[in-house]
């Protein structure tokens, strides 16, 4: 596999550079998450990084990046998709919209 020397900025790795595996595309993945041991042997702090150009003149071909650091840690991308199912609220949901028509009375 290739990897690429990949700067990271902000954080507690900020003027870091890692090798950082690429896929076929010649990215590196979108996010990069790094495990931190606790010293007291608890659970592990995980630091966040998300893959920004680095310069935004850069052309197709030579595409390079970095990572800044996100403190708000695994954030979804907020892509909702067509076929995704929209969540349903639970029957144990005091807020939750009773079934029936919308004009019944009784529900």
């Amino acid at each position: 596999m290739k990897s690429e020397d990949t700067p990271f900025e902000g954080g507690p790795m900020d003027g870091r550079v890692l090798p950082v595996l690429v896929g076929m595309t010649g990215h590196p993945p979108k996010t990069y998450r790094i495990p931190v041991p606790d010293p007291d042997g608890g659970p592990p702090t995980v630091l966040v990084y998300r893959r920004v150009p680095r310069d935004p003149r850069g052309g197709l071909r030579f595409a390079r990046w970095k990572y800044a650091y996100a403190p708000e840690g695994a954030k979804g991308s907020g892509r909702k998709w067509p076929w995704s199912k929209p969540e349903r609220p639970s029957a144990a949901d005091p807020d939750a919209t009773p079934g029936g028509k919308p004009d019944d009375a009784d529900g």
